[in-house]
């Protein structure tokens, strides 16, 4: 099939080099210039595993292409996927200016029947409003191309985007068409496990579950916070707590690991958007809006160990934040934990020591642009300089290759060996037994009770190396 993919972010992008790994024909449209010759060339700026062999195979072999020129990308597609952003307002609500502004322009430029699909994640109705667009657009044109519009709802994790897309649990399409509903059939059919994973529904369906999808997640997570924060303070170990109930079938143990907040560009905007939707129709979301309140009082609980462990007096001391991405394998920055972290320890007139295998140059842009502290924050490239000299160590996003740190060596460089985990990613006992304070999220550590902070030690000669 021919395909055009308008946005190339990370969906669009995602979206159209997997099509073309499908055997499709697809063109992306940007209006970003330099995005777009980067990606010409093999250059894809954002970080997704695999995404930029895709990207780049399917280049060479001509099925992919990329331009600023939306007529060009229009000319010969029979699928058209509106893939542009829905940024949240001031207001909590999501900002559907740009997709709306892309229906006129297809409407204005399309030249042949084509099937429009809203890949967007939009409030609902939004997809009923693109198709009026399109149509009054058309009619002041006096053609008559016939178009089938169709909600086709993004499910992909950052960091496992290309699995989520070739091997996805279900693909959802909204539509009232029985022809948009076989064309999308026969699109997805390569990456089906069988027919029941493609579940067509009405337009409005289709758009409020991507945002209920979101948001049971984000519940989930939100409750089993919830939960930590109890079980910590009546010394009980949330581990044992989430083996208890993620047994039970019914309940599963799928997004039931507590730590330090969720971030990333769909759960906080998707629990917002959806809040304010049911607002604008009358109906007060309790439940909703508890679960936001929740994840931003979760995000201030690793500054308060650090307040707690050294008396509330983080002034010059040195804290090493191992991890800035929101979550693993992706270098997105959006709503992370650890940067809320960063203002809080900046305000506590600490001096910050970052490092993130993937997020630090997306760190360094926001610390430009006066996002993050220009002083008081250090963004390294090393681990291991990351480390030296530190009073405490903070952990916030899992990264697997945390745990390959060499903490014995870790010891000897800090200067007091202090070890918080937002993540539970750690063993505790072992931390112990090297002569770590240790604080996990309601975890039992021995550390926690026996450690008392001593005078500063100074980092021990170099020898070993951190990594082990």
């Amino acid at each position: 099939m021919n395909i055009a993919v308008i946005g190339t972010g990370y969906v669009g992008l995602v979206t159209g080099a997997c099509f073309a790994e499908m055997g499709n024909q697809v063109v992306c449209v940007d209006q970003d210039r330099q995005k777009i010759s980067a990606l010409g060339q093999g250059d894809v700026l954002i970080h997704e595993p695999g995404l930029e062999d895709i990207v780049r195979r399917n280049l060479a072999k001509g099925r992919l292409s990329f331009t600023t020129r939306l007529e060009l990308a229009l000319q010969s597609a029979n699928i058209i996927f509106i893939a542009v952003g829905t940024p949240q307002k001031s207001d909590g609500c999501a900002d559907t200016g740009h997709v709306l502004e892309v229906a006129t322009k297809i409407g204005e430029t399309l030249s042949g029947p084509a099937t429009i699909c809203i890949k967007s994640t939009v409030p609902v109705g939004t997809t009923e409003k693109v198709d009026n667009i399109i149509r009054k657009a058309l009619a002041r044109r006096r053609v008559n191309y016939r178009h089938d519009i169709a909600s086709n709802p993004e499910f992909l994790r950052e960091g496992s985007a290309i699995h989520d897309f070739m091997c996805p649990d279900r693909v959802i399409v909204g539509c009232h068409s029985k022809r948009a509903a076989r064309i999308m059939r026969q699109l997805y059919e390569p990456c089906l496990k069988d027919s029941e994973h493609l579940l067509i529904m009405g337009l409005r369906e289709s758009e409020l579950s991507k945002y209920a999808a979101n948001a049971m997640l984000a519940t989930r997570i939100s409750f089993i916070n919830e939960i930590a924060l109890i079980a910590e303070e009546l010394n009980a170990d949330i581990e044992e707590i989430q083996r208890g109930i993620g047994s039970d079938r019914r309940i599963g143990p799928h997004f039931l690991k507590p730590g330090c907040g969720y971030g990333g560009s769909c759960f906080p905007k998707y629990v917002r958007a959806l809040v304010n939707i049911a607002k604008q129709n009358g109906i007060a979301a309790l439940l909703l809006g508890a679960v936001d309140e929740r994840n931003e009082a979760q995000k201030q609980i690793l500054h308060r160990k650090l307040e707690n462990i050294f008396e509330g007096d983080l002034g010059g001391r040195r804290i090493a934040i191992l991890g800035l991405a929101f979550k693993p394998e992706t270098d997105d920055l959006r709503e992370a934990p650890a940067i809320a972290l960063i203002h809080q320890l900046h305000a506590s007139g600490a001096n910050i020591a970052a490092h993130d295998p993937a997020a630090n140059a997306a760190a360094r842009m926001l610390q430009s642009t006066g996002l993050l502290p220009s002083s008081g924050l250090e963004i390294l490239d090393d681990i291991e300089a990351s480390i030296r000299g530190a009073d405490a160590l903070v952990l916030v996003t899992e990264w697997p290759q945390f745990k390959q740190i060499n903490f014995h060596r870790a010891r000897q460089l800090m200067h007091t060996p202090v070890i918080i985990d937002g993540r539970n990613l750690l063993d505790a006992d072992a931390l112990g037994r090297l002569g770590f304070l240790y604080s996990g999220v309601a975890r039992k550590a021995s550390s926690e009770r026996t450690y008392t902070i001593s005078a500063k030690q100074r980092p021990a000669s170099e020898q070993a190396t951190l990594q082990s």
